[in-house]
């Protein structure tokens, strides 16, 4: 009997291992879900855009998106989700537009037409940050709001630390991405994780105004995330709860379009 229990305990300690092995070395397959254009796709929008490839460090080209204003009174620099890809996500940007700012979206490694792969977290950042750059050479900073949302959130936070937009606007940010192991997944180990995208450490080194609008009903990001980043900005940044809202569709929000340009007016 006693050895039938170790045998068992064995075999479960072994598929446990297994599990940590395999989410360790395809993890990027769990948490990326990018949707792939060929190259010749015709982007179609309602409002005037450029193609703006931004070329990495180690020259692979990455696709952007560039919507533009009338009179623009600055940049939206957007950071989207974990999947998709700027044939679906710049269907957002009318709403920025509307309000007088030109909007660039970028799509990362793997998503869309851009070229390569996503296989670190240190790379993705290296990344945004060249996009920005690029972007700064036409626009100022004081005129630049970095705008994350889901994936992008730990994204934005990190180039917006960085740097020194005007503004940051994170949409159902995550606290950290092991954070979110920890609350969703408690039984996998967090130091498999080659992802950690610590915004809560990010968020503290970030000297301009931060918004943070979450759905207390999101769930995929817990409404949570947002509390406890709250306790990590400075006491004038503010979060916007949205009652009823869920994790998608926050930019469509009616609350959100009505708190958009108060914060924007800031």
């Amino acid at each position: 009997m006693k050895e039938n229990i170790i045998g068992a305990i064995k075999i479960v300690a072994g598929l446990y291992v297994l599990v940590c092995i395999l989410l360790y070395f395809f993890q990027e397959k769990l948490i990326f879900f990018p949707a792939k254009l060929d190259q010749r796709y015709p982007f179609a929008f309602q409002q005037r855009f450029e193609e703006r490839n931004i070329t990495t460090y180690d020259g692979k080209l990455l696709s952007g998106m560039l919507f533009k204003a009338d009179s623009a009174k600055g940049l939206i620099f957007y950071l989207h989700g974990n999947s998709g890809s700027l044939a679906s996500w710049g269907e957002l940007a009318g709403t920025y537009t509307s309000l007088g700012y030109d909007v660039f979206m970028l799509d990362y490694r793997g998503f869309g037409k851009s070229e390569g792969v996503v296989t670190g977290q240190d790379q993705m950042f290296r990344d945004v940050q060249t996009a920005y750059d690029t972007l700064k050479k036409d626009y100022a900073e004081d005129k630049i709001v970095v705008l994350g949302y889901s994936l992008g959130s730990g994204l934005a936070t990190k180039v917006a630390a960085d740097n020194h937009p005007r503004l940051l606007i994170l949409q159902a940010a995550y606290y950290s991405i092991t954070d979110m192991m920890r609350h969703s997944y408690p039984v996998i180990p967090t130091f498999i994780l080659k992802y950690k995208f610590a915004t809560d450490q990010y968020i503290q080194q970030c000297k301009m105004p931060i918004v943070l609008f979450h759905g207390d009903k999101d769930e995929m990001i817990y409404y949570g995330s947002a509390l406890k980043l709250k306790e990590k900005c400075k006491p004038q940044d503010t979060l916007i709860t949205l009652a009823g809202q869920g994790h998608n569709g926050i930019t469509e929000n009616p609350d959100y379009k009505r708190e958009l340009p108060k914060v924007l007016a800031r």
